[in-house]
This record gives C-alpha cells, structure tokens and sequence, in this order.
C-alpha cells in the first residue's frame, strides 16, 4: 500500500468515525434535554398544581372595507351566474337554437322560391 492511498484511506475512516461518534452524541443530548423537559413539567405541576384552562378569545370584530365590500359583491354575483350556468337545461337551449335557425333558413328559402317565381313569372 501506497502513502498516498494509506494516507486517504486513514482520513476517511476518522473522518466517519468522528461523524459517527458526533452524531450518537447530539442524538442523546436531545433526548436527554427531551427528557429533563419533561421531569420539569412534571415537577412543576406537583408543586403548582395543575394550570388552569384559559379563557376562549373574544371573537374578533372587523369592519370590512369597501374594497372588501365591493369584493363580496362581485364574488356572489359571480356565485350567482355560475348556479344559473349549471342549472340550465342545455338541450332544451339547444332545441330552441335549432329551432330559430331552421325557421330562417326556411324563410331566407321560401322567400328565395317566391323571387324567383316572380321573375319567371314576368
């Protein structure tokens, strides 16, 4: 083996053991500092008793603004035309649209029949 090689191969082992050992170590100071918290707490509550439920926050009142109004306004009448949209019956719409259409096509024809009728007729 190399100095090189021997060099490196050293240097990565007690670079992972020192991580190794770093890591273990600040795992087990958490959970000793978990730990002390909770015997603390615990502590705490023979000697104080237990903490009183506090009170519920007063709801809180807010004006809205005009832009904020106006806002409201614009998204129920938004609301609104959607419901419209959604409950309308679309074949029904449909058959009248075909029906419209049909019946100035045959006008646009009958009225197209009816001059050239006339200039044959003369």
């Amino acid at each position: 083996m190399g100095f090189t090689t021997g060099l490196l191969g050293g240097l990565t082992l007690t670079t992972a053991l020192i991580h190794v050992s770093l890591s273990i170590h600040a795992r087990n100071r958490i959970a000793q500092s978990a730990h002390l918290h909770q015997q603390s707490i615990i502590l705490n509550q023979l000697v104080d008793g237990p903490p009183l439920p506090l009170p519920a926050p007063a709801p809180r009142v807010v004006q809205a603004g005009v832009w904020e109004t106006a806002k409201d306004r614009w998204n129920a009448e938004l609301e609104g035309n959607v419901k419209k949209l959604q409950s309308t019956d679309w074949n029904g719409v449909r058959d009248q649209i075909e029906e419209v259409v049909s019946r100035t096509w045959r006008r646009a024809f009958q009225k197209g029949r009816e001059g050239v009728a006339e200039a044959v007729g003369k």
